[in-house]
């Protein structure tokens, strides 16, 4: 039987077909998804979309490659592209707890969003709550879509860097537990007086939880309960716009405009983060383009092998006088050690995942800092 062949990742042709409105770059933290989504928006771009790219990174340098002196939650052009094919570029950074300030200002009456932003509970939410910047990835995902289909915006494709996870599938799940937070027991207890009303509400209430907010006092400090209870009680109109919204970015995810890119390093943690997210696409049916696999080592002179070139090394030195050569060749024998690991995993994942579409972009040796770098690494993503 002959084995399958994997199939090349075509990204050129998903980043110019205008059918397709969204790729999302997603995989496991330090794999490279920042400068992925940049190179891919400069290449659309080039290409004649007229892009918007959403990037998650903090880093100066991003800004810096897209020649912006910096990125904040508002997109801004960037310039210095060939838009002779009638493309264009913004850029945005993700600001997670202003997006959430908007969310609130635009949802609840001007009263109740200055005493939610004014809450303490509120701003620690808003900042640093577990799931909260992936959800706000997906709130600012949807209001560009919102922005692209109402024609206030010119825009034809969005590339979303998703954030820097622990684990690759924050991104689907923030939604889902940031719903789960709202409607949960703890919740629902808080939200008890606000919701029946008036003395006999606060009767109940104090009957009911007595002995809850007792405990809840001790462990979190009475000021910080009466946080949280105010916080509850002024967002409690606005729980069920949450979830719904998130509901319906999601189910946006899953339509053929959108396309998934999943970016991984060739090592095995990596890839195996890899191979649960492509997983978790298929099962909830969202559209995989395929799987881009960064740094990848490439041994230049592929006859000589370690072996060899560790023989060749240990002969120089013996002789003497030859200790540039030696060098060399050592630093040969290291990065054929490397090339000869990637290949492994590489191998390894081709034949686990059959089918999937695969592609690779070299190592390189210093950082990408301009538009030129984003540029080659577009190159390497098309294959070219």
């Amino acid at each position: 039987m002959v084995p399958q062949q994997t199939p090349v990742l075509d990204l050129d042709t998903v980043v110019t077909d205008h059918e397709r409105r969204i790729v999302v770059c997603c995989g496991s933290g330090g794999v490279g998804k920042t400068t992925t989504a940049a190179a891919l928006a400069v290449r659309a771009a080039e290409h004649g979309r007229r892009v918007v790219v959403l990037t998650i990174d903090p880093a100066r340098r991003l800004a810096q490659s897209l020649g912006l002196e910096e990125l904040d939650n508002t997109p801004r052009p960037v310039t210095g592209l060939d838009t002779s094919a009638g493309g264009s570029l913004d850029a945005m950074m993700l600001d997670m707890k202003r997006t959430f300030d908007e969310v609130v200002e635009a949802h609840a009456a001007p009263d109740k969003a200055a005493q939610i932003l004014a809450n303490p509970f509120y701003i620690a939410v808003s900042s640093s709550f577990a799931g909260t910047q992936e959800y706000m990835a997906m709130e600012k995902l949807g209001q560009l879509r919102g922005l692209m289909a109402d024609g206030s915006r010119d825009w034809d494709l969005i590339v979303v860097d998703t954030p820097p996870s622990r684990s690759a599938l924050d991104f689907l799940d923030a939604p889902k537990r940031l719903g789960s937070f709202l409607d949960g027991r703890f919740i629902r207890l808080l939200t008890a007086p606000a919701k029946v009303g008036g003395r006999a509400s606060l009767k109940v209430f104090s009957a009911g939880v007595s002995l809850a907010s007792g405990v809840m006092t001790k462990l979190l400090g009475g000021d910080f309960l009466r946080d949280v209870q105010t916080f509850v009680a002024a967002m409690d109109t606005m729980f069920g716009g949450f979830r719904q919204r998130a509901d319906q970015t999601y189910a946006l995810l899953s339509r053929p405009e959108t396309a998934f890119v999943v970016v991984a390093a060739p090592e095995r943690d990596a890839m195996r983060e890899a191979g649960f997210f492509i997983e978790r696409l298929a099962s909830d049916r969202m559209p995989l383009a395929g799987v881009l696999i960064n740094r990848v080592h490439v041994a230049a002179a592929k006859q000589m092998g370690p072996g060899r070139a560790e023989d060749a090394a240990a002969q120089l030195e013996e002789m003497g006088g030859h200790d540039l050569a030696a060098a060399l060749l050592t630093v040969h024998v290291e990065v054929a050690e490397t090339a000869a690991r990637h290949r492994g995993v590489i191998t390894r994942f081709r034949t686990s995942h059959p089918g999937v579409p695969l592609g690779t972009v070299p190592a390189h040796a210093v950082d990408i800092h301009d538009l030129e770098g984003l540029r080659e690494i577009g190159e390497a993503l098309a294959g070219r």
